[in-house]
């Protein structure tokens, strides 16, 4: 049984749309906020922290109501469509409100963009186990985030590109373009992706087919965890939301850091973060054989110091130049490392209990650090009136992370050696 990586890379074509538009908002949205409104950096925080308090509410719930749905497009696909549409039609008053310095449309529009967005995120990931075999779904996983990795690094080049050096820049193009490929992205996929015709192939063919391994985790369902796993299992997800704290931070106020504190012009910006980017693709499979030699748990260790040497190193950085950029491909092969080895640590530990049940506490660990991060750093950012505490504040996350870490004495393993490569690039979706 082989991927059919063609159509793969086409239901695929959803989730690179949704990072191509979260990539071009996190990287934009600051800047208007203090450039534009001039909002200062706690409030900044709390407005960037919206879209991951809906997701913990809306995730689940239009993943719920997908699931029920049934429709001549599918369950999944009349999401896709409708956020799509919803979204691109409100993110483009985003840069004319801009212009016009009008918050309260500018405010209204986001709102829009960021409850639309999060209507289909949760249907547009599904779409692929649910037109995939079961056996090949961890290489289909690597695929989705291969097209999520292009459409952020899309984002980036755009805003490198067409963001002025000099002047009040007019974000109106960047947004046109990338309302252009989200809008291009998922008409192909309607017109190539038969969402109804493919599940039917899949219960006639067997697709869904559990292996004797998976039924007896079902049938192992309920299983009290012992508390000895129970403690591993609590410093992970501790590990876990310290990473995500220090790693958001940077994300979230990156442009404002590297624009107001570093002196960069325009979107020059976007290209150490583009390096960043490519950097943790290429290296899914290196940091997948670290933890098939030396265990997942070493693995995720190096990762940490790594990206912690790295935060050391920026926060002595007074201007920026082309001597950052080994650094920035350093954080990238640290952010695979830890990405790539934690979730199947606490796969391992939750066996025989409730797998989904722990899957989600991973998310939740994730996504609480991500609302809580944007306003802590904001409010010490603005506090201390200095970008400078950005890199130290990311660092003192990733120490405590790496401290929730040495507490793990369960989960750790050698994964086997993936069956070819494109394997290794499947790593949880952040």
């Amino acid at each position: 049984m082989k991927l059919n990586y063609k159509r793969t890379f086409l239901v695929g074509l959803a989730f690179l749309s949704i990072c191509t538009f979260w990539q071009a908002y996190d990287s934009i949205i600051p800047l208007i906020l203090k450039n534009t409104f001039q909002i200062g950096e706690a409030a900044t925080g709390k407005v960037m922290a919206i879209d991951n308090m809906l997701a913990l509410v809306m995730l689940p719930l239009f993943g719920h109501l997908s699931d029920r749905t049934h429709t001549p497009l599918g369950k999944r696909t009349p999401y896709i469509i409708c956020g799509t549409a919803v979204a691109v039609a409100s993110m483009l008053f985003l840069p004319y409100f801009d212009s016009k310095v009008n918050l309260l449309g500018f405010a209204l529009c986001l709102g829009l963009v960021l409850l639309s967005m999060a209507t289909y995120r949760s249907p547009a990931v599904s779409l692929m186990p649910d037109v995939t075999p079961k056996k090949l779904r961890s290489k289909g996983n690597a695929v989705i985030n291969l097209m999520g990795a292009v459409g952020s690094v899309i984002s980036l080049a755009l805003i490198q590109l067409l963001v002025p050096k000099e002047g009040k820049p007019n974000f109106f193009p960047i947004f046109a373009i990338v309302a252009s490929i989200m809008v291009g992205a998922v008409v192909v996929l309607v017109l190539t992706v038969r969402e109804n015709k493919l599940v039917k192939e899949m219960e006639e063919t067997g697709g869904y087919e559990s292996t004797e391994e998976e039924l007896n985790e079902e049938l192992s369902k309920g299983k009290k965890m012992p508390k000895d796993i129970l403690k591993s299992l609590i410093f992970m997800l501790l590990c876990v939301g310290f990473f995500f704290v220090g790693y958001n931070a940077v994300g979230t106020f990156f442009s404002l850091y590297m624009t107001n504190y570093l002196g960069t012009k325009g979107g020059d910006f976007a290209g150490y973060l583009m390096v960043a980017t490519i950097a943790s693709v290429l290296c899914y499979i290196p940091s997948g054989a670290i933890a098939t030699k030396f265990g997942r748990k070493k693995a995720i260790m190096i990762g940490l110091s790594v990206m912690a040497f790295c935060f050391l190193v920026m926060s002595f950085v007074k201007s920026a130049g082309f001597y950052m950029i080994p650094f920035f491909v350093l954080i990238g092969f640290g952010y695979a490392c830890v990405i790539v080895n934690t979730f199947p640590i606490i796969w391992e530990m939750s066996k025989g209990s409730d797998i989904g049940k722990y899957t989600g506490y991973y998310y939740t660990a994730s996504m609480a650090a991500q609302i809580v991060t944007p306003m802590v750093a904001g409010y010490f950012i603005e506090r201390l009136e200095n970008y400078a505490v950005l890199f130290p504040y990311a660092l003192c996350a990733m120490g405590l992370s790496f401290l929730m870490l040495l507490n793990v004495k369960h989960g750790d393993s050698k994964p086997e050696k993936p069956a070819d490569k494109i394997e290794a690039l499947g790593a949880g979706d952040d």
